[in-house]
């Protein structure tokens, strides 16, 4: 009897998940759970939020206001409805990230199964190197002149109204 016990506990341990990977059975329960019932769909500022792309859902909602949210090439209200194999452009933090949808879901997850719902097409981003540092001013030397002022605009190519 002990040992039909055993055997049923290491069943459950390791699962199918529905893309054929093998994952464990609290991975596939999260991500069951998180699924929507029946037919429901997911907003996608809620989409965004639960695959981890952006820190909260109101910052997905302001990314879609601001037209910084695109699904499959169209400008979208944060009430729009994702579906499977969307492609969800976002432009967040200075880059661009462009996913598609694999699996969708309402509640946020851990990393690992918020990584299963989408397939990353982003280009990579940017060494750190190659980022320009902002300017930064000595400890104590107080607001910049209006000459330092113009001249940072000058380094950065702003220009003005003196620019060559």
């Amino acid at each position: 009897m002990a040992s039909e016990g055993a055997d049923v506990e290491r069943d459950d341990e390791k699962k199918s998940a529905d893309d054929g990977t093998t994952v464990s059975g609290d991975t596939v329960a999260a991500a069951v759970a998180a699924r929507p019932a029946g037919g429901e769909s997911v907003r996608v500022d809620s989409w965004i939020w639960s695959v981890r792309l952006v820190k909260t859902r109101s910052t997905g909602a302001t990314a879609c206001r601001g037209g910084h949210v695109r699904v499959n090439g169209e400008r979208v209200k944060p009430a729009y409805a994702v579906r499977v194999g969307d492609e969800v452009r976002l432009r967040h933090g200075g880059r661009e990230r462009i996913v598609v949808v694999k699996r969708v879901i309402r509640k946020r997850v851990g990393p690992p199964v918020a990584a299963e719902c989408y397939v990353d097409n982003s280009p990579p981003p940017p060494p750190r190197e190659a980022v320009a540092p902002a300017g930064v001013r000595d400890r104590g030397a107080g607001r910049p002149t209006k000459r330092d002022r113009r001249e940072l605009e000058r380094l950065r190519g702003l220009g003005g109204p003196e620019a060559p």
